[in-house]
């Protein structure tokens, strides 16, 4: 099956027994014909999808209820290697009973996850996490056909990190909202570039349109710009920039600095602590939501006297419009 020449020393090791199981003894492989679609009153949808990285490539076959738009049977055809194998077996059977449009929100991660023994252990080694983008991808060929809609359609972001499904425009906002400043830290963010790690520069085993170093450069170098025309809108009006008009950063940072200087020590002092989660302009709001840690986490006064408490220092020391509001 092409995966022989893995064999040796302690290779296996970096294979979950589920991964090794369904190498050996897959559930769904098989074909589905017109006639066992028809005798099923389904729709029968077959697509292919091929790894250029590999050569490797898959079929996957569905039995849709046309009424419903639910999946009721899903068999494959691999041909690959036993990771590859694996990966469509358990793609296959994670479709079983879903809709077409909910089938394709069923990502790589979540392909991989499923053939870990336990959640803290990957399944495969990173080198061979595109086996589970291949399975990702063909069930998006497979939706695309049954909804007649074209297969990019289906993807409305730029990917690109495929192993761990990581988007363009995820990665720059993390950069710019937690002032980035190393691949290592894009990675532990997002994930990005911890599996084949292609996608951290050229040279990898795939070609990619976007790279980890390349795009960490832009946002970095944006941020620089952004932060030079801060400072001159500043003092061309004489005074600091209002909240409302500050940057997504800017008044991240701002926050933060206000609650270090106010809020957070008390807070330690208790055990507790608490992190800002995001930004969001809602009409005449400015909405902040939070995350309390420790003993904060549940404590009843959050919702309460620490909650009044930390939006009124907010209010008062940044903008009459903020709201807080705990996750």
């Amino acid at each position: 099956m092409g995966f022989d020449s893995l064999v040796g020393g302690t290779i296996w090791d970096e294979y979950s027994q589920k991964v090794q199981d369904r190498m050996n003894h897959p559930i769904h492989m098989g074909e589905i014909t017109e006639e066992d679609a028809e005798k099923a009153g389904g729709k029968l949808i077959v697509a292919d999808f091929g790894a250029e990285s590999c050569g490797d490539a898959v079929r996957l076959y569905w039995i849709v209820n046309e009424e419903t738009n639910i999946i009721e049977t899903a068999k494959f055809k691999s041909f690959g290697c036993g990771t590859a194998i694996a990966s469509s077996d358990v793609m296959a059977e994670l479709t079983i009973g879903k809709t077409v449009k909910e089938a394709v929100k069923i990502t790589n991660i979540d392909v991989e996850f499923a053939m870990r023994d336990n959640p803290e252990t990957p399944a495969v080694p990173p080198q061979k996490m595109h086996c589970s983008v291949m399975a990702y991808d063909v069930i998006k060929k497979a939706a695309s056909q049954y909804l007649g809609v074209e297969f990019d359609s289906l993807e409305d972001e730029i990917i690109v990190c495929e192993c761990a499904r990581v988007s363009l425009g995820t990665i720059k906002e993390v950069i710019k909202l937690n002032d980035l400043t190393t691949i290592e830290q894009i990675t532990d963010y997002t994930k990005a570039g911890a599996f084949c790690k292609s996608c951290i520069k050229p040279g990898g085993h795939e070609e990619k349109d976007y790279y980890l170093v390349d795009i960490l450069k832009e946002v970095r170098n944006e941020m620089a710009a952004e932060s030079v025309k801060t400072s001159a809108d500043t003092e061309a009006i004489g005074g600091d920039v209002a909240f409302a008009q500050m940057t997504l950063v800017q008044k991240l940072k701002s926050v933060e600095a206000t609650l270090d200087e106010n809020i957070r020590q008390m807070l330690i002092m208790d055990g507790g602590n608490m992190e800002v989660l995001d930004i969001k302009e809602n009409g005449e709001n400015i909405d902040i939501y939070i995350r309390y840690l420790g003993a904060c986490n549940g404590c009843a006064s959050s919702s309460t006297g620490t909650l009044y408490a930390i939006e009124a220092v907010l209010k008062e020391k940044l903008d009459e419009s903020i709201r807080v509001l705990p996750i």
